[in-house]
């Protein structure tokens, strides 16, 4: 079979790979459906791929850490999956044994973890082995796109408003408009919430209005600041959210959160420099870190999605084989588009 290598340095190849089997305490998925994400595009730019990002790989791997497909094959040991079982993987395995393995979140296991699309073979080729218990159940009610996006960039969002604590009537600032950030604006709008959306991109501007944002901020043009701080009476949103990793919008979002409100981190890698006095402890914020989602926050994710009729679908804005993955990280790589998925 054919699958996406990220080589660091914005280069990518599509390599031959001998098709997978199952080990024991594993299945293979048919995969239907793998998401692009904004973390692939860490892998696709740095100069080593995964490497540089102390991440240890012994071999080049296949890309992609959101899998949605079909089980087609199921190792031994494995008792509650069965060929033709539609699933979503949560990218991560670990010691399966640990309190957090045993709680869903394998990724914070003491033992070390696997994330499957970096340091083990992911989902952009046609089939992918993965341990059974990083399979999540794909409601009927979706689509494979869907599954996939719930299978991180979806899942995060859902899980870092939950954590937030978000709830109908207040308002939220939303920091960059990737997948991630319009994912946050469509569940924001769901719950009742007003969403403040920023970005320096006009084409996800647009996107996030289209998904519910009731109020758009271009940081390209204005202070982001100033002008969540003019929407809002002068008293900054409730809680805020960063999806960018980026220096200036993390500290943009602290210094957008009215005084005992919550502000979110999710966005990956780099850092921020704030004046703890005035900036944290005399408003009595609450900052928070929210890595991803646990094995059954992302069924929650899915169930709430199916549940409310929520279209997920609305996020994807491009659609590729395999064989256009050049194109296809190129286009994502500008930051200016929706969410693009690779579809068997």
């Amino acid at each position: 079979m054919k699958g996406v290598v990220f080589l660091g340095d914005r280069e990518l190849e599509i390599r031959k790979f001998d098709d997978p089997t199952p080990g024991p305490g594993e299945v293979v998925l048919e995969i239907k459906a793998s998401g692009m994400c904004g973390s692939d595009l860490h892998f696709y730019r740095a100069k080593d791929g995964p490497a540089t990002l102390g991440l240890v790989v012994d071999s080049p791997k296949i890309g992609g850490h959101e899998p949605c497909g079909v089980v087609v094959a199921v190792g031994a040991g494995v008792e509650h999956l069965a060929v033709g079982d539609r699933v979503m993987n949560h990218h991560y395995s670990g010691c399966g044994s640990c309190a957090d393995c045993q709680a869903g979140w394998q990724q914070l296991c003491d033992d070390g973890f696997v994330v499957y699309g970096a340091t083990a073979n992911g989902a952009h080729a046609p089939y992918m082995a993965a341990k059974a218990d990083t399979m999540v159940p794909l409601p009927d009610e979706l689509s494979f796109a869907a599954g996939a996006a719930i299978s991180c960039g979806t899942g995060t969002a859902f899980s870092a408003l939950a954590r937030m604590g978000l709830a109908a009537g207040e308002t939220i600032a939303i920091f960059g408009l990737g997948p991630v950030g319009l994912s946050a604006a469509l569940f924001a709008e769901h719950m009742g919430a007003r969403v403040i959306a920023i970005d320096l991109s006009t084409e996800r501007l647009a996107l996030a209005a289209q998904l519910g944002a009731d109020e758009l901020i271009d940081g390209s043009v204005v202070d982001a600041v100033e002008a969540v701080m003019e929407l809002t009476g002068g008293r900054g949103a409730e809680k805020t959210l960063d999806c960018t990793g980026a220096a200036p919008a993390r500290a943009q979002a602290v210094r957008s959160t009215r005084t005992w409100g919550t502000c979110c981190f999710v966005g990956e890698g780099g850092t921020v420099e704030l004046n703890v006095t005035p900036d944290i402890l005399r408003r009595q914020l609450t900052i928070l870190g929210s890595w991803t989602f646990s094995s059954i926050g992302q069924a929650e994710c899915a169930r709430y999605v199916a549940d409310h009729g929520l279209d997920v679908d609305r996020l994807f804005t491009h659609r590729f084989t395999l064989d256009q993955a050049h194109e296809a990280y190129e286009l994502f790589d500008q930051q200016t588009t929706g969410k693009g998925v690779f579809e068997f």
